[in-house]
């Protein structure tokens, strides 16, 4: 048992003593009792009390046994209308129901007797009849309440579980096809690459009279295309090869040289950009990373900030790394705790710079703006 629920029962246990001893001093001093009358009731009371204890685990039966107690005696009657409650918040109401039935009719038998023995209690026998009905009732309404929003509580925490549970899915399921996307893009590059290799390879075993300068040009590219090819293949390792069902291979990206072009082409659409680009020829893995980050960041602004202009920055050279930056004002209305776009396009730039050995950052600044930076690896 918990700490809290020791508490609450130490608690509930104390409440039912205190207000069973109030009653019961109170019955012995009007109906003048007897000193053997005093002792049941008190022993009573003191194993109606004591019951509660169990009415986590039986509430029902807790219920049932202390009944009869509090029929003779008050003392009982506090502990009578806990158990009761206990009743109500761990039980459906057809239980609820018979057992609210069984203990009114039982004290309401009970207060009928004593009736007939004393004559002052004649006149207040409906009133008071009528205290113990609401009493009961406001009991059960009480307790099928909290039980209502504690399934209502669980409901929805089962629920916002299983929606994350969906969301890490969904999240793993982007990264699986992001990887498997950049896996067919290598995959075309390798092909494109080892057919290089095969032609320049074959033109010098088919031409055994070709000069020197030839065989070593010859040898170079396929120096060349060698040691790049090594360098998509180091990319490649790890990533799934291909997506099942998909018959048409994607052709790979374009490169950096084609990042002005996408700009255009935004521009011609309609955006206004602003731009600069301070770079050399990046290698085309990285200009392939590069351009798929700027066009992210191109389509996050067209569909979350149309009318706002965009700053598109990429600068960098061997050694110090490639720098991307994507910027632009959040969209009129917007508040300022949400970020555009970030779903599993988002997702895939983050695996995409990761494989890279690169970082990429994303959210709101405190200009609000909304920034989307990447820095990629660069080697001289």
């Amino acid at each position: 048992m918990a700490r809290r629920d020791r508490l609450v029962d130490s608690a509930v246990f104390g409440f039912a003593l205190v207000a069973g001893v109030a009653l019961f001093s109170n019955q012995a001093r009007q109906n003048d009792l007897a000193g053997w009358a005093v002792t049941l009731g008190m022993l009573g009371g003191l194993a109606a009390c004591g019951a509660l204890w169990l009415r986590r685990r039986w509430p029902v039966a807790v219920t049932l046994a202390i009944l009869p107690a509090a029929a003779l005696t008050s003392f009982a009657a506090p502990a009578g209308l806990i158990a009761f409650f206990n009743v109500a918040l761990h039980r459906r109401l057809a239980t609820v129901l018979w057992i609210g039935a069984l203990g009114l009719t039982t004290l309401s038998i009970s207060y009928a007797l004593q009736a007939d023995d004393r004559p002052e209690l004649r006149a207040s026998f409906w009133l008071s009849l009528l205290s113990i009905i609401l009493l009961h009732v406001a009991v059960a309404a009480i307790g099928m309440y909290v039980r209502a929003r504690r399934l209502l509580l669980a409901s929805l925490r089962d629920r916002a579980e299983r929606a994350e549970a969906a969301q890490h899915e969904y999240a793993e399921r982007a990264r699986t096809n992001e990887r498997a996307r950049i896996a067919r893009e290598m995959h075309d590059v390798l092909a494109h690459r080892i057919s290089l290799l095969s032609m320049h390879a074959g033109s010098l075993e088919f031409s055994p009279d070709a000069s020197h300068a030839e065989v070593a040009r010859a040898a170079g590219i396929i120096r060349t295309s060698a040691h790049a090819a090594l360098e998509d293949l180091r990319e490649v390792i790890g990533v799934l090869r291909a997506v099942p069902g998909d018959a048409q291979p994607e052709r790979p990206l374009p490169t950096l040289a084609d990042v002005p072009e996408l700009v255009e082409e935004a521009r011609a659409a309609g955006m206004t950009i602003r731009s600069a680009f301070h770079t050399g020829d990046a290698p085309e893995s990285v200009g392939r990373n590069a351009y798929r980050i700027v066009q992210e960041g191109l389509t996050n602004a067209r569909k979350h900030a149309r009318d706002t202009a965009v700053v598109v920055t990429v600068s960098g050279g061997p050694g110090e790394g490639l720098e991307i930056e994507v910027r632009n004002p959040l969209a009129v209305g917007r508040r300022n705790g949400e970020i555009p776009g970030a779903g599993a396009g988002l997702i895939g730039l983050a695996e995409r710079a990761e494989l890279a050995n690169g970082r990429l950052e994303h959210g709101i600044t405190a200009a609000g703006e909304y920034r989307l930076w990447a820095w990629l690896p660069w080697t001289t």
